[in-house]
């Protein structure tokens, strides 16, 4: 009897470690899948929201600058005025969010989006502002799509904690979810604003300097990053706000601000038309016009067996973003320097922030679909004939 018990003890003690064990892997594995979940599927939908406002208000008013059609513009402010709306709502339904909580993050994303700081030589002298706030000289910093996103997350998050667990569900939810919301904007904004603040400063006074330097760096990077799982758009939205383009223009670097800005236009329009005409063999028209229209992210997959498919479109863009910064002089703010030729929205963002002449749009086809399709055919021919390439290196799924 006791050899028994004694074995039941035993047995019970196995299954509570095997237990304890499983809940430590299932921590661990949640823990690890944090970074994907915040700075991959978060920031993903980020764009999908600023693509839906902002970027799409943008191309509404700079229709409406050539066409006599009021609507547009109409639809263009109540677009754009929804960014941080759009943003919220994004957010919250890639991270699997109820729909209480989900509606509750439209408000939340609104604030995160306005609220920042206000800045006076270079200190930062309020706290949690919004563009009401300030005096004369002081310039109010916005947070932009960054203080959404992490007001958002916080809010999501928070509110789901609370979310169906209650009778008085429809009032619980909204309340946690904007207060939680509102905390994280109160704490993140202002060290967005502040941290972007000086960005901005440091790439335009940089760019002012040292365009050919500046131009290679910014194109580079930003196109890498337009390639990779994480969104140019949002990054640039927040490098080339409207915030960074009047600390510039106080300054004195509003042109190294928008040269970058037309660098980093180039260097993305490399990325996607580079891997479109390169993989052409491979892909044909369904592929060109899927990565020269739309993604250069298709190609991740291809990218992580062989990283070399990379070198040619990233030389490119090494090229064309000198050429934009120095020669052609294109200049671009907002979110439409992260885009490249996505729905040809780097283009148009070019055309609105440039003054028009025939060198602009020489510099246009130049930079965003002659040359990077020319350089990046040209160095990916030369590494098939080495052996660097093979053909299906580039292949995308069907």
């Amino acid at each position: 009897m006791a050899k028994g018990k004694h074995s039941y003890t035993k047995q019970r003690k196995a299954e509570q470690a095997e237990l304890t064990r499983r809940k430590k892997e299932s921590l661990w594995s949640k823990i690890k899948s944090l970074p994907k979940r915040y700075f991959i599927d978060a920031m993903g939908a980020m764009a999908l929201g600023l693509f839906a406002s902002l970027l799409i208000g943008t191309i509404f008013d700079t229709l409406g600058n050539y066409i006599p059609w009021d609507f547009l513009k109409t639809i263009a402010t109540y677009a754009k005025s929804a960014t941080g709306m759009a943003i919220g709502v994004a957010i919250a339904y890639k991270l699997g969010a109820h729909p209480l909580v989900i509606f509750s993050c439209a408000g939340v994303g609104a604030l995160g989006n306005a609220m920042g700081a206000v800045i006076y030589d270079n200190a930062l002298i309020q706290w949690a502002a919004t563009a009401a706030d300030g005096e004369a000289g002081h310039i109010f910093y916005s947070a932009g799509p960054a203080g959404a996103f992490f007001a958002v997350i916080i809010a999501a998050e928070v509110g789901m904690l609370v979310s169906k667990k209650t009778p008085v569900d429809i009032l619980v939810t909204p309340v946690v979810t904007l207060l939680a919301g509102f905390a994280g904007a109160w704490l993140f904004c202002p060290l967005v604003s502040y941290a972007m603040y000086f960005l901005g400063i440091f790439i335009a006074s940089t760019t002012t300097l040292y365009p050919l330097f500046m131009g290679i760096i910014v194109s580079v990077v930003v196109g890498v990053i337009l390639t990779l799982p994480i969104s140019s758009a949002a990054i640039c939205a927040m490098i080339f706000s409207p915030a960074a383009v009047a600390v510039a223009t106080a300054n004195g670097t509003l042109e190294g601000l928008l040269l970058a800005g037309g660098a980093a236009v180039a260097g993305c329009s490399a990325q996607m038309v580079g891997f479109a005409v390169s993989s052409f063999r491979e892909n044909k028209w369904g592929g060109l016009v899927s990565q020269g229209l739309g993604t250069s992210m298709l190609q991740m997959g291809n990218i992580c067996r062989r990283p070399q498919i990379w070198i040619p479109p990233t030389l490119a863009a090494a090229i064309v973003g000198p050429l934009s910064t120095m020669v052609f002089k294109l200049e671009c703010t907002g979110v439409a320097a992260g885009m490249g030729t996505c729905g040809m929205v780097g283009p148009i963002g070019v055309i609105s922030s440039t003054e028009h002449s025939p060198m602009m749009w020489i510099g246009l086809a130049v930079c965003c679909i002659v040359a990077p399709a020319v350089l990046s055919l040209v160095f990916s021919e030369i590494m098939r004939k080495l052996g660097w390439i093979q053909y299906g290196d580039m292949k995308l799924d069907a």
